[in-house]
């Protein structure tokens, strides 16, 4: 029997193994090898070794909106966390059963597609949109206000879809909260202010670093929000690496381009690797 079990995790492992050799690092390899090559309008690639793919993103049009990517994901983390922390926390003082349902709720719009999702609430907040036309029929507002292909657009598009990212580490780690440090933080005088700061919310970090990496990372690459709610004039990095692949058809610029995107989450997870062990330390 004991052989046998032997056999069947091998086995698995083995499966795993194939699996992300197949599907993660060959084609992680094919892009790293890709974007040292040149672009061929009749092959699209061109075996022809150069570094000027990384050289054209030092270009400042590019440098922009990096910059600005960065700053629409971290404006959507930061909303993301002050919506989400508060849930997060309320969600473990609910009694089991409606903490149970809230959950379901929670977890409900994972059920959906994001695209499918994202239209709605464009269709829901355009200028025409279901939430004008309540409120010039209630009388709060006389025209349509217009929030479409603005910033405040694309970040309110990547909270409504990443929202749920933010809440559910922070909830696991506030759940499994020593409730014996608030005790021992009340018997010394704290209120309930000192011992949010000073105990809970240090002790609920790794789930709030957890959520903002879950949050931040793909933030970056939605270029469909960006699309849809930003237009033209609020590009994401992941609408530039979208053209480059699907319209211009400049496959080792865009490849570049994911690679540099990778290497920035490889420093997040980095930070998160070394915040933890700091935290544990």
């Amino acid at each position: 029997m004991k052989l046998m079990n032997n056999k069947f995790q091998k086995i698995v492992i083995l499966l795993i193994v194939v699996w992300l050799i197949t599907f993660v690092f060959l084609p992680n390899l094919m892009i790293i090898i890709t974007s040292f090559l040149t672009q061929d309008d009749n092959n699209l690639i061109k075996l022809t070794f150069t570094f000027e793919n990384y050289v054209r993103l030092l270009d400042p049009l590019y440098i922009k909106v990096l910059l600005h990517s960065l700053n629409i994901a971290l404006v959507a983390t930061v909303s993301c966390l002050l919506l989400g922390y508060p849930f997060a926390w309320c969600l473990t003082k609910l009694p089991k059963n409606i903490k149970t349902l809230m959950l379901f709720l929670l977890i409900v719009p994972f059920w959906t597609n994001s695209l499918v999702r994202i239209y709605c609430l464009k269709i829901l907040l355009s200028t025409r949109g279901w939430l004008n036309n309540f409120l010039i029929w209630i009388g709060l507002i006389n025209k349509p206000f217009h929030i479409i292909y603005k910033p405040q657009a694309v970040i309110l598009g990547l909270v409504y879809i990443l929202l749920p990212f933010m809440i559910l580490p922070i909830y696991s780690n506030l759940e499994k909260l020593d409730k014996t440090c608030l005790e021992v933080a009340y018997d010394l005088g704290a209120n309930k202010i000192q011992t949010f700061f000073y105990v809970i919310l240090p002790l609920s970090m790794p789930g709030i670093i957890a959520g903002c990496l879950l949050v931040m990372i793909p933030a970056m690459g939605m270029f469909y929000v960006s699309d849809l709610m930003g237009g033209a004039k609020n590009l994401l990095i992941g609408n530039i690496i979208k053209n480059q692949f699907l319209n211009i058809r400049d496959w080792p610029f865009g490849a570049s381009i994911s690679i540099v995107l990778t290497f920035l989450m490889w420093i997040m997870l980095f930070i998160y690797w070394r915040t933890m062990r700091l935290l544990k330390g």
